[in-house]
């Protein structure tokens, strides 16, 4: 059993990955320019920080044991994923698939996010795209510890002072409010007074773009009947195609959305305006996936909405 250590002389492990990959110890110190004795003690002071022997002698030579090859392995990896960071950070492709790992608030349009994300797929490099879900805390969590590239929120965040990360708005939109035919036959009025008394489908409290829909609703003198609630915007649009109330989206999807969930755009919140930012802990865009997103979002935005 591996007995417990504060921390790993990755020079031993090195030594010794390069020992295990040569054969032996007399070729490891040609490649590594370090004499026999040295290595050998070396190893005897790695095994010794592991609580195992990696090495046993056959005839002349050298042999992994169980522990050994469980180590090289772990050491192949190690310095491999080493070689490939400074090949990408030199420029060189490491020959895999760039991976791109975005973070999604659960509030966003997906239909909005996807028109957003596509760019990223057009860059000359292989991409793999991996997105991730989830409350917007949780989503920071994740970026911090590097287990994002990105993060994708409908407001600017503000990181505590120990932490670095950056906004950068990447979309600003209208938003539209949508009703199937039979819900808008039933409430005829012009838009915004056919909400007054209808059923209406709203994000959750704390939502930035509820709070903007509140204020909204409230500065018109408006009586919706609040019919749900949520978190999840895709969700929400889905009660909407089953007619259950009116709901709101952002203006620039309003074709897809028609068509997707084969509802009407019955007006536009004429004051209202959602943003999309992306959070990263870099100050200057460098992924070349996010750049692309950024030049295209830029292009495609109306005067005004930039």
């Amino acid at each position: 059993m591996i007995k417990p250590m504060e921390w790993l002389n990755y020079h031993h492990l090195l030594y010794f990955w390069t020992i295990a990959r040569e054969g032996s110890v007399t070729r490891a110190g040609e490649v590594l320019h370090l004499s026999q004795p040295t290595l050998s003690a070396q190893m005897r002071t790695l095994e010794r920080s592991l609580g195992e022997r990696l090495f046993v002698k056959v005839g002349r030579g050298l042999q992994l044991t169980d522990t050994g090859q469980l180590v090289y392995r772990y050491a192949q990896e190690i310095f491999g994923l080493g070689q490939e960071m400074l090949e990408t950070l030199q420029g060189r492709p490491a020959g895999k698939q760039l991976r791109f790992t975005v973070g999604i608030s659960d509030a966003l349009s997906k239909l909005m996010i996807h028109r957003l994300l596509e760019p990223a797929l057009t860059v000359p490099e292989p991409l793999k795209l991996v997105c991730r879900e989830d409350k917007t805390a949780r989503l920071m969590a994740d970026l911090v510890t590097h287990q994002l590239d990105l993060v994708l929120v409908d407001s600017p965040m503000k990181p505590p002072a120990r932490i670095k990360a950056y906004n950068h708005l990447l979309a600003t939109y209208g938003v539209s409010f949508f009703a199937t035919a039979r819900l808008a036959r039933k409430h005829p009025a012009p838009f915004p007074a056919c909400l007054n008394g209808a059923p209406l489908l709203l994000p959750s409290e704390g939502a930035t773009l509820r709070r903007r829909l509140d204020g909204w609703i409230a500065s018109l003198g408006l009586h919706p009947r609040l019919e749900g609630e949520f978190d999840d915007s895709a969700l929400m649009k889905s009660f909407g195609q089953a007619g259950v109330g009116f709901f709101a989206a952002p203006q620039v999807i309003s074709q897809e959305l028609q068509r997707q969930y084969q509802v009407r755009e019955v007006g536009v919140a004429t004051g209202i305006q959602e943003q999309i930012y992306a959070i990263s802990l870099e100050r200057t865009i460098k992924h070349p996936a996010v750049r692309a997103m950024s030049q295209a979002a830029k292009h495609r935005a109306p005067a005004g909405e930039r």
